[in-house]
């Protein structure tokens, strides 16, 4: 980091960081947000506590005790930290991504620690699991929100156990996608809005988790398991009974067990897993499979073939809801490696938005990773739930300023990226149709969008991000030692 960027960056800092006052009760305390923050900004090798507090010349327990006992509000930290980005970076094509991410712990002492499979070392370790929400708006990134994941039988059964890592007794076991929701749902009564969710199969193969988004109103594109069930042509209703029925269903309500209507008529197609769908669907058969370039890489184009198709899946009750789009989206160099994608957008929203939306889950492994390389995420060594929550925070923190500051002196880009080309005659790595603009607003309101938009470790895998991640990452800088700089003036792409 030269001289220049150095002048530049300290009163930037400062004026961001007074945004948060009013999350602070003593003087005294607030301090020690800017030496965390100035902390995780630095070229430091470990962005720990101790290492921290040496560089900014401060007792190493007090910068530990501003994360673990020291008063103040990291619930208006977040909420501030939320407003400010529904303020100043609001966005119609805005994309919401939900992901989340491990690190590796040794001992049993850190909260909600257990061996799972940990993404970041590829095999089942002693790791803690976060959640997280991320937001992109063209050229920027960010991180809104952040939250630990507990353990059902390690954790939540023992409170004594919870009550030793301070874990509060109200926090107790909640499935991710749950997490999720939360955070999309304090995100929006934030005053963010995403155009778009995206997420992986670990919660687009949660029903619930989708009725819940679509109850919020917001527009999804959520990656599938393959064992994900529906119909492509819905089975038929029955809403009354026939008049020869009548009898039976009356005595059938006299012994105790009222028939419910509607329901699926007896003789129904039953819903079929979208991997049968795609191999034996007349409806997915017939349809041609077409060819978009997703990006462009130094190897030439990222070229993936998909096919749209209307899908029904079973309602809370079982009984067909839709029609709504399936993608089915294949490699075209391994035509084997096929991707399921469901979403709750009208069904003439182009092929080439979806896939858009579908592949732009790389952003938040890209926000993963430079927050763990450059603002020390994994680098904590605190074990108390609070104190890890409030890290996880405070970096969300770091990396908004952070993509603001490198935005600002970019300079922001005029238009978002392109949507992927379409060909279907083009040939693998070749040269495909011209590009559009990514995302352009067409007029027309989504269905259920609100306001300009519309609150288990699992082994996944390869994600469509990381055909993206690959054209993104080629250009990083491939020293051993990267200075701070280099890498944040990548953090907006």
């Amino acid at each position: 980091m030269d001289a220049k960027t150095i002048l530049e960056i300290k009163p930037a800092l400062t004026t961001f960081l007074h945004e948060f006052d009013a999350c602070f009760c003593q003087g005294r305390t607030r301090r020690y947000l800017g030496v965390y923050v100035r902390g995780q900004l630095s070229d430091l090798d470990r962005k720990s506590v101790e290492p921290m507090a040496d560089a900014a010349g401060v007792p190493p327990r007090s910068l530990q005790e501003f994360l673990s006992q020291f008063k103040w509000d990291e619930q208006a930290v977040r909420d501030r930290l939320q407003r400010r980005v529904a303020t100043r970076h609001a966005d119609p094509n805005s994309v919401g991504v939900i992901d989340e991410t491990s690190f590796a712990k040794k001992g049993d002492q850190t909260a909600c620690v257990q061996r799972q499979h940990c993404g970041s070392l590829g095999k089942t370790e002693n790791c803690v699991v976060s959640v997280h929400l991320g937001y992109v708006a063209g050229d920027l990134h960010t991180l809104l929100d952040g939250e630990l994941y507990l353990p059902e039988k390690t954790w939540h059964h023992d409170r004594s156990r919870c009550r030793a890592a301070r874990i509060p007794d109200d926090v107790v076991y909640r499935p991710k996608w749950q997490i999720a929701l939360e955070q999309v749902r304090r995100a929006l009564g934030n005053g963010v809005r995403f155009s778009w969710l995206t997420f992986d199969e670990g919660y687009g193969g949660k029903p619930a988790f989708l009725r819940e988004l679509a109850g919020l109103g917001q527009n999804y594109v959520a990656e599938i398991p393959v064992s994900f069930v529906g119909w492509t042509v819905p089975p038929p209703v029955l809403y009354r009974d026939h008049a020869r029925d009548q009898a039976l269903a009356r005595g059938a309500t006299v012994m105790g067990r009222p028939r419910r209507l509607p329901r699926l008529k007896v003789k129904h197609t039953p819903a079929c897993e979208v991997r049968d769908l795609l191999q034996h669907s007349p409806v997915v058969r017939r349809l041609v499979w077409q060819r978009y370039r997703v990006k462009d890489g130094t190897q030439g184009p990222f070229v993936w073939e998909a096919k749209c198709v209307p899908l029904w899946i079973k309602d809370e009750h079982g009984l067909p809801h839709g029609p709504q789009p399936l993608l089915i989206a294949r490699y075209a160099l391994k035509p084997d490696e096929v991707k399921f994608f469901f979403s709750n957008a009208p069904l003439d929203t182009p092929v080439e938005r979806l896939l858009l939306v579908a592949f732009s889950r790389w952003r938040i492994e890209r926000l993963f990773e430079d927050s763990k390389t450059e603002l020390g995420l994994d680098h904590f060594e605190v074990r108390q739930y609070g104190a890890i929550t409030r890290h996880l925070l405070l970096t969300c923190v770091s990396h908004l300023f952070l993509a603001e500051f490198v935005q600002a002196r970019r300079g922001k880009k005029p238009g978002a990226d392109d949507l992927p080309g379409t060909d279907r005659d083009a040939q693998a790595g070749a040269a495909l149709a011209a590009r559009r603009t990514l995302l352009r607003a067409d007029g027309r309101r989504h269905r259920g969008a609100t306001d300009v938009n519309a609150a288990t470790q699992r082994r996944r895998g390869p994600q469509p991000s990381q055909a993206n991640a690959a054209a993104i990452m080629d250009d990083r800088n491939t020293t051993t030692r990267r200075t701070h700089l280099s890498v944040a003036e990548k953090v907006a792409l």
